[in-house]
């Protein structure tokens, strides 16, 4: 019994460098907030690793939305296409289908995308009977995107297994009004083009007006939240006078926080393998200590490494343990959702991963490594959700959450209300809400929103 307790214990010694303590969450929340003014500042926006990106998008829904949109959401292999009829508050009803993108189109020109896109759009508005009307759209692109106003947005870089030619540099809003005039069948009106975040804050917004922030804790990580105007150099709207607005939505891109190094002094060599050993090394740090895309493989690493040193499994692992990316995301969920005591859904995953020999001890050991690896990424995403509420420093805000990690696993909502309730300054109060189909609807309601301006 003797040597079990020493493993554990020796476990729990090595696994302290993945806990966050209290001084350094109040460091990164520091360096967070530095580097969003540098995004923010013309200055020295163009060095900055959080770009801080301008959204255009100044207000945000009232409920008094109504009407039929459309909207696109683009974001990795298929894109929805959606038709949204909003009622009144809190009564929509809402149409989709998904569409698959061919490899050869995401690898062939930037003329063949948008094509195909248009053509799915005409065939569903032909199937929901919408062909013969005119219909606004909003269109959200999940690539870095450069936004110069409410309907254009320069492509920045292709990613997520894209490289559609004659894109890159440039504006994607054209580029789909174009493939629709080339069709010449079907009436739409882009209205706005935005990111997923953004998506999130409106979807939540439309419910709850006190929405200030969207984020998204899945494949991916970023942010977008409301600033004051000006706070924003690079804002090109005007600024002063009558009827001009206070605020406009930055979208952080803050994935990319600590590719200067901000994040070294917690970063572990966990992190540095699965950097080396991504397809963009050096960059999108903080993501690659939080989302969806990665935990899993953090997790694999740590075991990995107490399995070879004796630790676990009684030194003995299993081929598919040692391959990289063969832990999956969903198992550290799966892991941490057993009752304390029972190990039914960790016997599960261990047994798929050809360790069967896993005793009780194991099971606490593998339980406690994804323990202290899903709790840091919630801590360092609340991080930066308790910095960017005290920046805005409103008396209530509600952050709208969407994102496969934050929705699956059992304690990520819990860990984060805890720790944002620490470091958030003592008079503001906050919640989370979870952002039912963000980037779809979202689209849709940013559409709404510019077209009840418009009248």
């Amino acid at each position: 019994m003797g040597v079990i307790k020493d493993n554990f214990g020796k476990i729990r010694e090595q696994c302290k460098e993945l806990i966050l303590t209290d001084k350094q969450i109040e460091e990164i929340m520091r360096r967070v907030i530095k580097e969003i003014n540098r995004g923010l500042s013309k200055e020295t926006h163009a060095e900055a690793d959080v770009k801080c990106f301008i959204t255009y998008v100044q207000d945000l829904p009232n409920g008094k939305e109504k009407g039929k949109f459309l909207a696109l959401d683009l974001g990795g292999t298929n894109f929805r296409v959606l038709l949204i009829h909003l009622k009144d508050e809190n009564d929509f009803e809402m149409l989709s289908k998904i569409y698959a993108i061919p490899q050869s189109i995401m690898l062939g020109s930037g003329t063949q995308l948008f094509d195909h896109i248009a053509e799915c759009l005409a065939n569903f508005m032909k199937e929901h009977s919408v062909y013969e009307e005119r219909l606004p759209l909003g269109f959200t692109f999940s690539f870095p995107l450069t936004q110069l106003g409410l309907t254009k947005g320069v492509l920045a870089r292709w990613t997520k297994g894209f490289n559609c030619s004659g894109v890159v540099g440039e504006d994607v809003v054209q580029l789909l009004k174009d493939a629709i005039a080339r069709r010449g069948d079907v009436q739409i009106d882009i209205c706005a083009i935005l990111n997923d975040t953004t998506g999130t804050l409106m979807s939540c917004a439309w419910k709850n007006h006190n929405c200030r922030i969207g984020l998204i804790v899945g494949t991916g990580s970023n942010a977008c939240y409301v600033e004051r105007v000006e706070n924003c150099d690079l804002f090109d709207g005007p600024k002063t006078g009558a009827n001009i607005k206070q605020h406009v939505l930055i979208n952080t891109e803050w994935g990319a926080f600590g590719d200067d190094g901000a994040l070294n002094f917690v970063r572990t060599e966990y992190d540095r393998e699965i950097d080396q050993h991504s397809i963009n090394p050096g960059r999108q740090l903080q993501e690659k200590m939080i989302s969806g895309m990665y935990m899993g493989e953090l997790a694999r690493l740590a075991i990995v490494k107490f399995t070879k040193a004796g630790l676990l499994f009684g030194g003995v692992g299993s081929d598919i343990l040692f391959k990289r990316g063969q832990f999956f995301t969903k198992y550290v969920s799966e892991i941490e959702s057993d009752k304390p005591g029972t190990y039914t859904y960790c016997r599960d995953v261990l047994e798929e991963l050809g360790l069967d020999h896993a005793t009780d001890e194991d099971c606490a050991n593998v339980r406690y490594i994804c323990e202290c690896v899903s709790s840091r990424a919630a801590h360092l995403v609340s991080a930066g959700i308790a910095a960017l509420i005290n920046k805005m420093d409103e008396p209530s805000v509600t952050v709208g959450v969407d994102g496969s990690v934050y929705r699956f696993h059992p304690k990520f909502h819990d860990l984060m209300v805890q720790k944002i309730r620490q470091f958030v300054k003592p008079h503001i109060s906050f919640d989370l809400m979870l952002s039912e189909d963000g980037s779809g609807r979202g689209a849709a309601l940013v559409a709404a929103v510019a077209c009840r301006d418009a009248q």
